[in-house]
């Protein structure tokens, strides 16, 4: 079995002396595991960073196997991150997050959001509303996704500006008044708009507050919680640093 893909580097673990154990974010191959033979090498650790980009060629003998790859770099964006205490938290919730995927199941839709949320880490008005993003195609991947589109109990898609926490559904203002204490705040930047509509400004850190209340109640009804995971603490701090609140 072989195959060659472009992927991002989530992390490793030590195997051996000089080997490594790499898990990557694969285009077309999914999240995927591979030994990296020299993978301690001096030359080599630069290149097996988080949040790098480089071309993996897996190896196995049987399918089902961990095989084994190898790495060529492709963009080496670690100097950049490490930088950054909103980008390396933000790469490490990255990461975790799509550990919450099957392994080896194609997502090439969250790879490219994936790339293109590393691209803009280390940028503190850019990455944390992408961050929002990236948590609802999460949800959306593994089944749990938001309807955003129109009003649960009208069906109009005008002031939409509150989810139901029961059915994930946006509510208008006019519907929602009466239960405002029980819902959740839809903030601009996520509402739909109709196609050529003028995009809402980088939100404010009231804003994403908001985006990250919203995502992670999901998170801990549908997926944290019903499989004993503590939020990681590397969403908290990227939180707290990219909505002022550090």
């Amino acid at each position: 079995m072989q195959w060659t893909d472009d992927g991002l580097v989530l992390g490793l673990r030590r195997q051996g002396e000089t080997s490594v154990v790499l898990e990557l974010m694969t285009a077309a191959h999914g999240r995927h595991l591979g030994l990296v033979h020299g993978g301690r090498s001096r030359r080599m650790q630069p290149v097996l960073q988080p949040g790098n980009r480089v071309q993996a060629t897996w190896r196995a003998r049987l399918d089902d196997s961990l095989g084994a790859f190898a790495v060529e770099p492709v963009e080496s964006v670690a100097a950049r991150l490490m930088g950054s205490g909103l980008a390396l938290h933000g790469i490490a919730h990255l990461a975790g997050l799509l550990r919450l995927l099957p392994e080896r199941d194609p997502h090439p839709e969250l790879y490219a959001a994936a790339r293109l949320l590393i691209d803009h880490l280390h940028d503190p008005d850019i990455a944390p509303p992408l961050m929002v993003r990236f948590e609802l195609a999460i949800l959306a991947e593994l089944g749990f996704g938001l309807d955003l589109s129109a009003c649960a109990a009208t069906g109009g898609n005008d002031a939409l500006i509150y989810v139901s926490p029961r059915s994930g559904r946006a509510v208008s203002a006019s519907a929602g008044e009466p239960y405002r204490d029980k819902l959740l705040a839809l903030p601009d930047f996520l509402r739909e708009r109709e196609p050529g509509a003028p995009l809402p400004m980088t939100p404010d850190g009231r804003d994403v507050t908001a985006g990250f209340t919203l995502t992670g109640y999901f998170l801990d009804q549908h997926i944290w919680g019903p499989r004993a995971i503590v939020p990681p603490d590397a969403r908290t701090r990227f939180v707290a640093l990219g909505t002022g609140s550090a």
